[in-house]
Parts: C-alpha cells; sequence; structure tokens
C-alpha cells in the first residue's frame, strides 16, 4: 500500500519553481526587453495555478489503490492542462496581435519548463 503523497509538499515545490521561473523572466526582461513580452508575468502566474491544480487532481487521486486510478487521474489533469492552455494561447493572440509571436515562443519556453519540473516530482514520488 503506498503512502498518501503530500499536496502541500508539492505546493511548496510548484511556488518555489514559480518564483525562479519568475525571477528569470523578469530578468531577460530586464536584460533584452525587445525580445520580450510584457505577459511574462501573467505566463508564469498562469501556469503556477495551472499546476497546482492539475497536481492537485493527480495526488489526490493516489489513495493507495492501483495504479489505475492514477494513470485516469493523470490523463484527466493532461487534458484539462492542454485545453486550458490551448484556450489561454488563443485568447491573448487574438487581442495581442501585435505579440503574438513573442508571446508564442514565452509561452512555449514556460509551458515546457513547467511540463518538466512536473516530470520530475511525479516520477520522484511515484517512481
Amino acid at each position: 500500500m503506498s503512502k498518501k503523497l503530500p499536496i502541500r509538499k508539492f505546493s511548496f515545490l510548484v511556488l518555489v519553481f514559480s518564483v525562479i521561473v519568475a525571477g528569470l523572466s523578469l530578468l531577460f526582461q530586464w536584460l533584452v526587453p525587445q525580445y520580450a513580452t510584457p505577459a511574462l508575468p501573467f505566463i508564469v502566474l498562469f501556469f503556477f495555478v495551472i499546476t497546482l491544480f492539475t497536481l492537485y487532481i493527480v495526488l489526490r487521486s493516489d489513495d493507495g489503490r492501483e495504479g489505475k486510478r492514477f494513470v485516469s487521474a493523470y490523463m484527466l489533469s493532461r487534458t484539462i492542462k492542454i485545453l486550458s492552455c490551448l484556450l489561454f494561447l488563443i485568447l491573448y493572440i487574438f487581442l495581442n496581435r501585435e505579440d503574438a509571436i513573442k508571446f508564442g515562443i514565452a509561452f512555449m519556453v514556460i509551458y515546457f519548463l513547467f511540463a518538466i519540473f512536473e516530470i520530475f516530482v511525479l516520477k520522484k514520488e511515484n517512481g
């Protein structure tokens, strides 16, 4: 029987990781403002919230049962995350066409940073 995964621990890790990414984003905006989208802080905030939510879905499902429930919760969290990301990306680009390229690149970079973070966190606890 597996132990209940500590949601508080992961919330703290997500917070620390988000602060680091936000700091790097602010540094990037300061060093090369011509390549940075003004929406960088909002992208980091979006991923902070969506990562907390999706990790909560996955972690609350781990109640010591077989891995089938974990896989279902993980797939649900991925679906929610992808749809939320698409909606956020499409809405911003639709409303701010002049910033679309910089925003899209920044969004994808931060998306992959948070995805890698989630993989490492979940792998460490479930692997």
